[in-house]
C-alpha cells in the first residue's frame, strides 16, 4: 500500500514538473521574457512593445506568437492596433520573483 502511495505522488509530482518545464522553456528566450516583464506592467501595444523593448517587428512578432500559443498572453484589435496583455497570473508572481532574485 505505501508502495502505491510514492508512485501516485511520484506520477503526479511528473506531471506538475513536466508542466513546468514548459512554461520555462516559453519564457527562457530572452526577447519572450522582456516581453513577459513588459506587460506585467499592463497592457501594451505592439508598437510600444516593439519601441520600448527595441525588437524589431518581424522577431517581435514570432515571440508573441509563441507566448500566445502557449496561452500566456492574449491579443485584442482596436482598429489597426492589437493590444497584449499576460493571460497567465503564474507569469507576473513568476516575473516579480525572477526580478527579486536578478534585478536588485
Amino acid at each position: 500500500m505505501e508502495m502505491m502511495l510514492i508512485s501516485d505522488e511520484a506520477r503526479e509530482l511528473k506531471g506538475k514538473v513536466g508542466e513546468a518545464t514548459t512554461f520555462l522553456k516559453k519564457l527562457a528566450n530572452p526577447d519572450r521574457l522582456l516581453v513577459a516583464c513588459a506587460l506585467v506592467e499592463g497592457e501594451r501595444s505592439v508598437r510600444e512593445l516593439e519601441d520600448g523593448l527595441g525588437i524589431r517587428q518581424p522577431g517581435l512578432s514570432q515571440q508573441l506568437a509563441e507566448l500566445r500559443e502557449a496561452g500566456l498572453i492574449v491579443g485584442r484589435k482596436e482598429g489597426k492596433q492589437v493590444f497584449y496583455r499576460l493571460a497567465d497570473p503564474r507569469i507576473e508572481s513568476f516575473i516579480h520573483t525572477m526580478h527579486q532574485l536578478f534585478c536588485k
